[in-house]
């Protein structure tokens, strides 16, 4: 299996490896660099220590003891009751999300962090990671908030009095709760330091303290007998209120009482309290699922644990909410439940059971919170998403500890207690969370959509209906608890995306988006029907046939502009025979052809045949490339002449020594660096060399194209072409495209329409319309006969104008007299009779003076498309034909030569 813990590679030859230690850290998984030998594992708990506890242990919290008379007092029973059912809903449906994909494949540290990365990719998890992260740090602040707010209803002095009574002896306010917040997080810091082991060890005891504290508060609410009390809370402008409240026990007239809803200030905030804010507040209870997942680096089998310590630690904390909610709603006036966070104290048989129960929930779920956020922090360093900033949270203890990111996460954490109360940093973490959980959900959806094979949980009981649903109810009830946080929050994600997305972390986990592209893809590949093509939606589909890019790049950048969002397909013919050969050499090709594709910006594929002549791999090419109704119809091919060419490799600066470095920062090259790039691809050839490919062989291209009906274009002369590379901002303002829809080798043909010369100025607009040539002037040159009696080309001219008018074409049209080059038009005696031009010679005369007419009126322009001749049928006139274009076309300068075969043009609506 690939090593899924292999940080981002930005630079070098990847190379995979075979894992071999399953571990929760990139330090566990190699050895000590200093000792030479493996660190030890620090896989060692099982479901009930590694998952079941710390999940109930941070389900409890802090809400549990301090906020369950607030939430039944503020929402009434059947509130309260609603939105217990709504939370565990949502969380129960992010739950069997987390059972599929940890069930799906080994998991290492980082918990729902590693979930999220490997499903979605390095940009959508490590921006959910690192929100993930600040959730756990904001819910270990809040923790804190709550044990302190604890502490002082028992400990703290009252602030009328200026004499400290029994043990209420410690000073309140802002400054103080801060102070006592600090030395909580100084502890909470100490152990974590130690390691995770530690804490869960303890963790066992703590939570038989907590059940033994709500074993009490049962026990109480039948044995202790009817109580009255006197709350007193500081008001505004130092007012002292006082508040009668009763104990009742068990009374169906309290419990009727406290069945709806009455929302009120509380006290310590002095805010009015609504559905959405004592909702975020029950939530905080919720948040603890992910507690076990978290320390999926520590478990022995995370995807056995995961699933069954979740789900049996929800359904226990939910049986236990419910019952706390009956208890407190019969037993409880709604004073009592509002004005006093601490009553399950004042109704217990003996109340240190309970304090002690809220000392131990508190801290263990502030630990629980901390620790789970220096993994989450750990896993992000070592995956080097956010490069130098994190880089120490990646440092470890021998024993595996990431003790760099314990102090991270403490700083964060010190910071967050500077708000003081809990209740205000409530609607943060929750919103936090429930983006985490549609995050999760999301990454589930999206792995069943995709229809991957290799999605196979052993947990089945999901499906896309429970991963939509989970999404959808976190989003909902985000904004209804707090849309400014909320929109916050998402901005914030977007933000880190984009970081990411330009950042451009490239990894080995996989994509997911490239199974669900694939998956799209497919489907509409099956709807795009060749049988429904209409030339009114005609695009040119381009196959580029290259022999060596090094002499090419220019002619493909140009292409490039020439596809008007068609397919655009590099394709190579390697020559040789499969059957001598010990294996396909062509599939090691393409990592190269496509990092040749990244480097030079196109958008194009790569199809790379083997055959015993250039000839034959063509027509494979031309018949087997592409897919349904996205294949070329239209070939472009180099020209063949004598030029000896020149090496693009040696004047682009992107493939130059001198640019590895800028390149190995945030490029991720799947195993092809800029050496073995230049290395793969032979020198160009020189004039001595010997050619691969003959004339008649190359003439045969053409004629099989155009017999295969294929549009045909020749290039000649593009390396001279500047501009085009990817960094160019040119627009063309100052090129011109000059357009010549004639046959100019046959002078007799005078028809502007036929199908090749609309196909020739169809692709001349679609290069006009392209986004480096989008202001170029167009120039079409119209050759008349002027000597002769006939008028007709005044009127062939009119014609030709309304024809670019109703073709929408905008150019300038120029008309060029050629009575001089046309009287060279004379076949030698006996030529006459055998084959028409230019199957048959044509006179050098004849060809010198098309070729200077052309250089006389388009020597300054940046492209001229031709008039391409069919070839000849003979396969003994391929070097003549050759020699016709090569004395037509001869230091012009880019020149691309068409013959369109298939009507592409279309008046009609």
């Amino acid at each position: 299996m690939p090593n899924e813990r292999t940080p981002l590679i930005m630079s070098g030859v990847c190379g995979l490896t075979l894992e071999t230690v399953t571990c929760g850290s990139q330090s566990d998984s190699t050895q000590d660099s200093s000792s030479g030998k493996p660190t030890q594992s620090p896989r060692r708990l099982n479901t009930f220590f590694g998952v079941m506890v710390p999940t109930v242990l941070s389900m409890f919290s802090i809400v549990l003891f301090l906020r369950t008379g607030f939430v039944v007092g503020h929402a009434g029973l059947l509130q309260g009751l609603l939105m217990l059912i709504v939370a565990y809903t949502i969380i129960s449906l992010t739950i069997l999300s987390i059972c599929a994909i940890s069930t799906n494949g080994a998991i290492q540290g980082g918990g729902a962090y590693y979930m999220v990365s490997r499903s979605l990719g390095p940009e959508f998890g490590g921006s959910i990671g690192l929100m993930f992260f600040l959730a756990k740090v904001f819910a270990c602040g809040e923790y804190v908030l709550g044990l302190v707010e604890a502490i002082l209803d028992i400990f703290g002095a009252d602030p009328e009095s200026p004499i400290s009574e029994g043990v209420k002896v410690l000073p309140q306010g802002y400054w103080y709760t801060v102070l006592y917040s600090s030395v909580i997080l100084l502890l909470c810091l100490l152990v974590c330091l130690v390691g995770a082991h530690i804490y869960s060890r303890t963790a066992f005891a703590i939570l038989l303290v907590v059940t033994v504290s709500l074993l009490s508060i049962f026990i109480s609410s039948v044995a202790v007998k009817p109580l009255d009390f006197i709350i007193t809370h500081q008001g505004p402008n130092n007012q002292t209120l006082r508040y009668n409240t009763s104990y009742t026990g068990f009374s169906a007239t309290t419990m009727r009482k406290n069945l709806g809803a009455d929302y009120s200030v509380d006290y310590s905030t002095n805010s009015l309290m609504s559905f959405a804010t004592v909702f975020a507040v029950l939530f905080t209870s919720c948040t603890g699922i992910m507690a076990g997942a978290n320390m999926s680096g520590e478990l022995k089998t995370p995807s056995v644990s995961i699933p069954k310590g979740t789900i049996a630690a929800v359904f226990y904390t939910f049986t236990v909410y419910l019952l706390l909610f009956l208890v407190v709603s019969a037993t409880c006036d709604r004073t009592l439940l509002i004005q006093d966070y601490g009553l399950f104290q004042r109704i217990n048989l003996w109340p240190p059971f309970v304090t002690i129960g809220i000392y131990c929930a508190s801290l263990s779920a502030a630990m629980c919170a901390m620790i789970g956020a220096s993994r989450i922090l750990h896993a992000l360093a070592v995956d080097h998403l956010f490069g130098l900033p994190l880089a120490p949270a990646a440092i470890t203890s021998k024993s595996g500890n990431p003790w760099m990111a314990v102090l991270y996460t403490w700083g964060l954490a010190q910071c967050v207690v500077f708000a003081g109360q809990l209740n205000a940093v409530a609607g943060l973490v929750t919103v936090f969370y429930l983006l985490l959980y549609a995050a999760v959900d999301l990454a589930c959806l999206a792995l069943e959509w995709a229809s991957a094979p290799n999605f196979r949980p052993t947990f089945q009981l999901f499906s896309w209906h429970t991963c939509l649903l989970g999404i959808v109810s976190c989003l909902v009830m985000m904004f209804v608890i707090n849309p400014v946080y909320s929109s916050g929050s998402i901005v914030l994600l977007l933000l880190l995306l984009l970081f990411l997305h330009y950042r451009s972390p490239t990894s080995s986990w996989g994509y997911i988006s490239q199974a669900l592209i694939f998956h799209q893809v497919r489907k509409y590949l099956l709807m795009l029907d060749v049988r429904k093509d209409h030339v009114k939606f005609w695009r040119p589909q381009v196959l580029l046939m290259v022999s060596n890019p090094r002499s090419s790049c220019q002619l493909i950048q140009f292409v490039n502009q020439l596809k008007k969002g068609g397919l655009y397909v590099l394709g190579h013919v390697q020559l040789g025979d499969l059957d001598s050969l010990p294996s396909d050499p062509i599939q090691t090709q393409y990592n190269f052809w496509l990092s040749l594709v990244d480097k030079l910006g196109v958008k194009a594929f790569v199809d790379l045949t083997l055959s015993p002549s250039v000839r034959q791999g063509t027509q494979h090419l031309l018949r087997i490339t592409g897919l349904g109704g996205m294949k070329p119809n239209t070939l472009v091919l180099g020209f063949y002449d004598n030029c000896t060419p020149d090496d693009f490799f040696l004047q682009d600066s992107a493939f130059c020594h001198s640019s590895v470095g800028q390149s190995s920062d945030g490029e991720y090259n799947f195993g092809v660096d800029l050496p073995s790039l230049q290395a793969h691809f032979p020198p160009v050839r020189h004039v001595e060399s010997p050619r691969w490919l003959s004339t008649e062989e190359y003439v045969g291209i053409i004629s099989d194209a155009t017999k295969m009906n294929k549009n045909v274009c020749l290039g000649r002369y593009f390396y001279q072409l500047q501009g085009e590379d990817k960094g160019s901002k040119t627009d063309g303002s100052e090129r011109t495209i000059d357009v010549w829809p004639l046959n100019l080798l046959q002078p007799g043909s005078c028809d502007y329409q036929d199908v090749c010369s609309l196909f020739l100025l169809q692709m001349a607009c679609v290069l006009n319309m392209s986004s480096k040539w989008r202001h170029a002037r167009m120039r079409i040159f119209l050759n008349v006969e002027t000597g002769s009696c006939d008028q007709g080309w005044v009127v062939n001219e009119e014609t030709f104008r309304d024809l670019l008018k109703k073709l929408r074409i905008r150019a300038s049209i120029k008309i060029v007299p050629w009575d001089s080059v046309v009287q060279h038009f004379a076949l030698p005696e006996g030529e006459r009779s055998k084959e028409p031009a230019p199957m048959a010679a044509l006179s050098e005369d004849f060809l010198y003076a098309v070729n200077r007419m052309l250089t006389e009126h388009s020597s300054q322009a940046a492209v001229r498309f031709l008039y391409l001749p069919q070839p000849p049928a003979l396969r003994s006139q391929s070097q003549q034909y050759l020699s016709q274009l090569d004395a037509v076309t001869s230091g012009l300068g880019p020149t691309l030569l068409i013959h369109g075969v298939t009507p592409v043009t279309c008046t009609d609506l």
